[in-house]
């Protein structure tokens, strides 16, 4: 038999089956599979398949969250399952390829430019990198910034009720020096009750200045609708959110607060001084709080006066979160809510150390913040719409608007 009836083509097999002329054959049976590969992996996952009983069972399916996945055979329409504990993401769908390919980058750019540290020329060593193609690194930095570029001009659709604000701080290189810069961030939530990160910047600190373009920057692209801040209390950011963000209440993390309070008694008092602060939060509404924030207040003024001070300067900033539905404040009263992800951020930076320029620390923390915006999507939401529904205005208060015949 010659080489040229072996190597039989799938078109030729196609159109001996009479499915030459279909299309969509190609990717109709990739998505078949795929989805298949889906409801095996996300059934190990569960300890159980679809209306199975099993002793291994951990949880249970709720619902579908669909997801376009681009192949060679064209964009396939996949549905992942839910899971009302814990959460599900197909293994091959790699939610970590970009920021892996993102720290190759960085690290490749930092060793081309010739800034490495110790721990960056071990790196490049255990990628096996000793030969460094520079047109390479700048392909594939060209690659990511494109994709970062698009996500941070993307268009938002809100309304966003409730932002977090926050930055960390990051080690880059900057005129033949190392210098600390702020990464700011805001996550949004929608009336959905699905997270979203919003925006994230890079800058020399957090001054009113920074701030007030960033959050300018995030109003031209369509965030409104915000009815409370979550921020620390940065004065420069205050005063950005009260100019940009005009009709938002401001939320002072309660986390930061005590914290700052507690610098100011010993540390042997410390522990009781916290659990007494803590009563105010533990109260069931924003009126019995304010009366037991008097009583804590009055009670520490002799002890630990500027304690007191502190309290009943900040009762309003501390409280707002309370004029809120009740199932929200554990998750709106302080900025936690970022603390993962800046953890996740950090231990990223940390693989790298110093940063040769702000370009590649929003190449590879970009990259993180997208991937994890990704798992987000697939997730379950962060609120419940029933208790999201609480935050719009009675039926009764709503302007009727005139019917159209």
């Amino acid at each position: 038999m010659t080489a040229a009836k072996r190597n039989v083509s799938l078109l030729d097999v196609l159109r001996h089956m009479g499915m030459d002329e279909d299309a969509d054959f190609l990717r109709d049976g990739a998505q078949l599979l795929t989805q298949r590969l889906i409801e095996l992996e996300a059934a190990e996952r569960i300890g159980a398949g679809r209306y199975e009983r099993t002793p291994e069972r951990s949880t249970s399916r709720n619902g579908y969250r669909d997801r376009p996945w681009e192949t060679r055979v064209g964009c396939l329409d996949l549905r992942i399952p839910k899971l009302r504990e814990g959460s599900f993401f197909p293994s091959f769908l790699e939610p970590r390829k970009m920021t892996e390919k993102a720290i190759l980058s960085v690290v490749q750019e930092a060793y081309v430019h010739g800034v490495s540290t110790r721990k960056v020329d071990d790196l490049v060593r255990a990628l096996g990198l000793d030969g460094i193609d520079k047109s390479e690194v700048s392909r594939i930095a060209r690659e990511l910034d494109e994709e970062v570029n698009l996500f941070l001009s993307r268009p938002l659709e809100g309304p966003y009720p409730y932002v977090w604000l926050d930055a960390t701080y990051l080690k880059v290189r900057h005129d033949h020096r190392v210098v600390s810069k702020a990464l700011v961030i805001a996550l949004g939530v929608k009336m959905t009750g699905e997270r979203e990160i919003l925006g994230f910047a890079i800058g020399p600190c957090e001054t009113e200045p920074f701030w007030h373009e960033f959050l300018k920057g995030l109003v031209s692209r369509g965030l409104g609708g915000v009815k409370l801040v979550i921020s620390d209390a940065h004065e420069g950011l205050k005063r950005a959110i009260r100019k940009v963000l005009l009709e938002a209440s401001w939320q002072r993390c309660t986390v930061h607060f005590m914290r700052n309070a507690l610098a100011h008694v010993p540390r042997a008092a410390q522990q009781m001084v916290a659990a007494y602060i803590r009563t105010v939060f533990a109260q069931p509404d924003q009126e019995t709080a304010k009366a037991q924030l008097g009583q804590v207040a009055g009670s520490l003024k002799g002890r630990f006066p500027r304690v007191a001070q502190m309290l009943c300067e900040c009762e309003e900033d501390i409280l707002a979160y309370m004029a809120f539905p009740k199932e929200h404040h554990r998750q709106i009263h302080s900025t936690n809510p970022l603390e993962r992800l800046n953890k996740e951020i950090k231990r990223r930076a940390d693989v790298v150390g110093i940063f040769p320029n702000d370009d590649s620390a929003l190449r590879l923390l970009g990259s993180v913040m997208i991937e994890q915006n990704d798992e987000w999507v697939v997730l379950r939401r962060y609120f419940s719409q029933e208790s999201m529904s609480k935050l719009l205005p009675p039926a009764d208060t709503m302007i009727a608007l005139p019917v159209v015949e």
